[in-house]
């Protein structure tokens, strides 16, 4: 074997070692600290230069919805925040469209939890401007209040959703 293959098979073999600690090392931190939850509206901001003109946005939206439910619009919940598990804290604006959770990285809440499945439930608002939670035909099931949920069920403002470890509640 002449002493160019020698060394070529020799630092190939090197490539792949390092290559096989670097994914280990990935392995493990990923192991360690978790996947990396990302919120959707801090993407959007860190791209804008202005901050300012996002809390604009959201009034102008309430402004517009009002004629079709103004009367129940006054006491309606204007944030979802995860109140137990490992997103404690996250907090999510209602601004009437449709939340999904699971385990999916698509989802607007993405649940690092062994008991939630990928598509787990959705709660989106009804015309009525009261929110609705729905189950998608999760495993492990989603409970509202500590029943389990069939149908599609309005949210009552403190209420706990359960899935799995994870707790969410709708609030003012």
């Amino acid at each position: 074997m002449s002493e160019l293959t020698l060394t070529v098979m020799r630092l190939g073999f090197l490539a792949v070692l390092w290559l096989f600690v670097i994914v280990a090392v990935q392995v493990i931190r990923s192991d360690l600290f978790g996947t990396r939850v990302t919120q959707r509206g801090s993407r959007r901001e860190a791209a804008r230069p202005q901050q300012a003109a996002r809390p604009a946005a959201p009034p102008q939206q309430r402004q517009q919805q009002p004629p079709s439910g103004g009367r129940q619009r006054r006491g309606a919940p204007s944030k979802l925040v995860v109140s137990e598990g490992t997103l404690t804290g996250t907090t999510v604006a209602l601004q009437g469209q449709t939340i999904t959770l699971g385990r999916a990285h698509d989802s607007t809440i993405v649940l690092d939890d062994d008991y939630a499945s990928s598509r787990h439930a959705r709660i989106y608002p009804d015309r009525d401007g009261q929110w609705i939670v729905e189950d998608l035909g999760s495993t492990n099931g989603t409970y509202l209040d500590r029943s389990r949920l069939t149908t599609p069920t309005p949210i009552p403002l403190g209420a706990p959703i359960r899935i799995g470890k994870t707790v969410i509640e709708l609030r003012k």
